[in-house]
């Protein structure tokens, strides 16, 4: 059990059109195990993105429920109820976190990289901080991704505890964020641009994610969480745990299974049939 000792109370109200619910600060970073400094620098937008990435799953285990992009939504189930979400729903409630703290953020829409090219606008949302007049890639949704706040800076290798990264710039002004993979090359991940963002503008991607038969997320339910020396996985019915030096794996068959590998793991309890 790890303690905890806060001298501050914040709340905050969600913004004008999301329910009339108020988002206590303190439940949400005891949530993401965060009791540190809260400054809006660079080192603690560092320590909260890390504390966030391995506290909240990346998963879809609701996606059968009509997810919406909704702020009071999200912090009920992520920090209330102790779930994961996908993009939209923890980028959105962190993008929150971060303005409560007096971090100077925006959201951002992206485009995933897939072989055949990247995704349509608001595919993926994700996060830019200005910090002392320097841009930060911020992202605690796109699964296997940077623990930290990864710099706008061109050409640049960027060193980060989970690999080595690369922003591009292309000829339309956008960013392209690639990650060095085990054979050495450089890959896309996503490409943005600096433009803000306002939620209502991702909810037709986010309803296309959660129906569409061409969607990977309605494909197979997934779970994913990062260790300090790896990842552990549900796809489908299968578990998978990586580390750097090895990889098992558990074929699960039943309901039950699935359901106990959610509240052993990943401290998840779910009632209604998944999947």
């Amino acid at each position: 059990m790890r303690n905890f000792s806060y001298s501050f109370r914040l709340y905050t109200r969600l913004p004008k059109g999301q329910k009339d619910k108020v988002m206590n600060t303190q439940l949400y970073l005891k949530r993401i195990y965060y009791p540190g400094e809260l400054t809006p620098t660079l080192e603690v937008l560092s320590l909260l993105q890390q504390a966030h990435l391995m506290s909240v799953p990346f998963e879809n285990l609701a996606i059968h429920y009509n997810i919406t992009i909704d702020l009071a939504h999200s912090y009920d189930k992520i920090v209330v109820e102790n779930k994961g979400g996908f993009c939209y729903e923890l980028n959105g409630l962190f993008y929150q976190l971060l303005t409560t703290l007096g971090f100077n953020v925006k959201m951002i829409s992206a485009r995933v990289f897939a072989h055949d090219g990247y995704g349509p606008e608001f595919d993926h949302m994700a996060i830019l901080a200005t910090i002392d007049n320097d841009k930060y890639l911020v992202d605690v949704g796109f699964g296997e991704f940077a623990f930290h706040p990864l710099p706008l800076k061109v050409n640049l290798v960027l060193k980060d505890p989970r690999g080595l990264f690369k922003m591009e710039v292309t000829e339309e002004n956008e960013w392209v964020v690639k990650k060095k993979n085990a054979d050495g090359d450089f890959i896309p991940e996503y490409v943005f641009s600096e433009k803000e963002r306002q939620i209502e503008e991702f909810l037709p991607m986010c309803h296309y994610h959660q129906t569409s038969k061409e969607s990977h997320f309605t494909q197979k339910l997934i779970c994913s969480l990062p260790t300090t020396d790896g990842r552990i996985t549900l796809t489908g019915n299968k578990f998978k745990i990586t580390t750097h030096h090895t990889v098992s794996e558990k074929l699960l068959t039943t309901q039950s299974e699935v359901q106990q590998i959610l509240q052993t793991y990943f401290n998840i309890k779910y009632t209604k049939a998944i999947g």
